[in-house]
């Protein structure tokens, strides 16, 4: 079989680890990172952007403290406290028009 990878202009990884509800870093999934996840997918797809930008889960990130969380390939940029509203500005900004979120960048990231 000879298929054709097309290569993606950004990789998004959500974190939606779980940790122990008493944990004090938290975790990104009790903030709501699976749904953070489901509305950015469907984004993407509304803006007919799929075969260009991935967006998936990840496992922990080992940012916690500022969940939820996710980092964008190839770019290296990493987000925190990222909440549904966030999804539209950090598509036109940053995977359209390549100009990161600054105040969504988690520090020493």
């Amino acid at each position: 079989m000879n298929r054709t990878v097309q290569k993606l202009r950004s990789h998004v990884f959500i974190c939606t680890n779980e940790r122990m509800p008493n944990d004090p870093r938290g975790c990104c999934k009790a903030k709501g990172s699976e749904d953070l996840l489901n509305l950015f997918n469907k984004a993407v797809h509304d803006r007919h952007l799929s075969t260009e930008i991935r967006v998936q889960k990840a496992g922990c990130l080992d940012t916690c403290e500022s969940g939820p969380t996710l980092v964008v390939y190839p770019d290296t940029i990493w987000y925190g406290k990222v909440r549904p509203e966030d999804i539209a500005e950090i598509i036109e900004s940053h995977l359209i028009g390549g100009i990161p979120v600054e105040r969504l960048r988690i520090a020493g990231k």
